[in-house]
């Protein structure tokens, strides 16, 4: 069990309509870990990394994020997602603003830094995705590897406390996707909590502590790579690693 648990979800059950998205879902992602959420389309894996931010709220159960629940609505919530970043599937930058604005913007809306503070922070951020030296273009005029960079220096440039990243190398060319997942494997070996749904095997082997294969709307394993790739207990888990190890 993680020693020092930063994020916890008990019992949660999310519902759309009749549909039993999460169904009792327990998770406990401790300080500094890499967790992997896997499994086939339409398992939750979305639902539940959204959750973590109240980006979609839940039915029933309880998360909390160090101890503290999620607030509910207004400030609390602001400061929540700052605390916690996200990285998504599409970029979600503005377009009419620079690399540099972009990355500057909910520091100092959220965090109240001063623009110029905020502004050579964005670059030193910049600089640690490799985009340095793009920080006055437009997001139009970056590649879709480059744009995700930009919107993981955005995430932590609120100093977050946890990364969630849902399917965040999905829209990308597959040329583009190892600059990203190279991003998150320096931030997972320097100790960033992460929650991170991906269909990247090769990330799930090496960069997480630990895989959550959820089928369903539940979690059907929870385990190190090591086991889980080598020895899935669950014939869900045989089946999915079965079908997508063979490409």
């Amino acid at each position: 069990m993680a020693v020092d648990p930063l994020i916890e979800l008990r019992d949660v059950n999310k519902y759309y309509g009749k549909l039993h998205v999460l169904q009792d879902i327990n998770l406990t992602v401790g300080r500094g870990e890499v967790v992997v959420v896997i499994g086939p389309s339409g398992s939750g894996k979305s639902t539940l990394c959204r959750t973590i931010n109240r980006l979609e709220t839940v039915e029933s159960g309880h998360i909390t994020i160090d101890g503290k629940p999620l607030p509910e609505e207004g400030r609390g919530l602001a400061q929540l997602r700052a605390e916690v970043g996200m990285v998504f599937q599409s970029f979600n930058l503005f377009a009419h603003k620079s690399v540099l604005a972009n990355v500057s913007l909910a520091q100092v809306k959220v965090r109240k830094r001063k623009k110029d503070e905020a502004d050579q922070r964005s670059r030193e951020l910049l600089d640690r995705v490799g985009l340095g030296a793009h920080a006055d273009k437009f997001p139009a005029q970056l590649s879709g590897g480059q744009q995700q960079r930009v919107a993981i220096a955005r995430a932590l440039a609120m100093d977050p406390k946890a990364l969630l990243f849902d399917e965040p190398t999905s829209a990308l060319d597959p040329e583009m996707i190892n600059e990203v997942l190279e991003v998150m494997r320096q931030l997972a070996r320097e100790g960033m909590t992460m929650v991170v749904v991906t269909h990247e095997m090769g990330f799930a082997r090496s960069a997480a502590n630990r895989v959550v294969f959820m089928a369903d709307g539940c979690v059907v394993e929870d385990r190190t790579p090591e086991d889980f790739f080598t020895s899935p207990e669950s014939d869900r888990a045989k089946d999915f690693l079965s079908k997508i190890l063979k490409h």
